[in-house]
């Protein structure tokens, strides 16, 4: 008998959505253009931290030299930096490689740098750390005694900025989260008005139904399943636009500054379920309030 209702109610829910077809395909459009937008800020969210983390695993130091510093004075910078404790890169980049590496970067926005009358950047010296073998180094500290040094006219240090887009990246989560809300709000709008046009369309068969003693529970689980239906269809369509969308930027060579390199990672998987979930609880919830609002349980 349980077997018998379970089948009745699936088959009665696809009839519905069937009759009404129209409007569920306008409401389940909706409802993925919002989860995929919720899903977009997941994807960006993941990958942007992501690069974070691995920018964290290395310690860069940008020393800037004047140009009117001596040979002497730069061979003790030299010295300074290739006595810093842990494994290193050392790369010297003189002013003509520096303009060269700007013209390089530029493209062919490059030719506007032959209107200068000198070349304004200055030497400097890159040094890269490995982080997972630099625990003891002391970043500030390396700063302070490199600005002390004469000739040298700036440090930077990958550190600081990196603190700083982390803030950065703390605001957008909160921002992301309102967001979120907002579209789950909007989806459940759409999905208890999906519903709510369902219900009218079959008044007067419910109206009958009450009539012969159906109970209020067994005319509501059909409508209960068409929003679930539509919470699982919604989701998979997401994940699966998700993912196409995912493939193509994947076969992109995407760069940061036209130097870093971006490498591409989908949605990890609690990620997706979360989706996935998120997608068919606004469907039930949705189904909830528009059914609440027409049969007293």
């Amino acid at each position: 008998m349980r077997i018998r209702f379970r089948t009745y109610f699936l088959k009665q829910a696809l009839q519905n959505i069937r009759d009404n077809l129209a409007v569920h395909i306008l409401g389940l459009g909706t409802m993925v253009s919002s989860l995929l937008i919720f899903g977009i800020f997941m994807l960006l969210y993941s990958n942007v931290t992501n690069w974070v983390q691995g920018w964290g695993n290395s310690l860069t130091f940008s020393v800037y030299l004047k140009d009117d510093i001596s040979a002497y004075k730069r061979d003790k910078v030299d010295t300074f930096l290739r006595r810093l404790p842990g494994k290193k890169s050392l790369v010297y980049i003189s002013k003509n490689d520096a303009m060269a590496d700007l013209k390089k970067t530029l493209g062919s926005d490059g030719a506007l740098l032959k209107r200068l009358s000198g070349n304004p950047l200055p030497a400097s010296y890159e040094v890269f750390f490995d982080r997972s073998e630099t625990h003891d180094l002391n970043s500030e500290a390396v700063k302070t005694a490199l600005s002390k040094l004469e000739g040298v006219a700036e440090v930077q240090c990958s550190e600081e900025w990196l603190n700083n887009f982390k803030q950065i990246l703390d605001i957008v989560k909160s921002i992301f989260f309102v967001i979120g809300g907002l579209l789950c709000v909007c989806v459940i709008f759409i999905m208890t008005n999906t519903i709510k046009l369902t219900i009218f369309y079959r008044k007067s068969e419910i109206e009958i139904l009450k009539l012969v003693g159906a109970t209020d529970w067994f005319i509501k689980v059909p409508f209960l399943l068409e929003g679930i239906i539509q919470g699982i269809l919604a989701g998979v369509l997401t994940l699966s636009l998700l993912g196409g969308g995912y493939l193509f930027f994947a076969t992109k060579d995407l760069q940061f500054f036209s130097t870093i390199s971006l490498g591409l990672v989908f949605l990890p998987l609690n990620h997706m379920i979360l989706l996935f979930l998120i997608s068919v609880v606004l469907g039930i919830i949705g189904s909830l309030i528009a059914i609440g609002r027409f049969f007293k349980v």
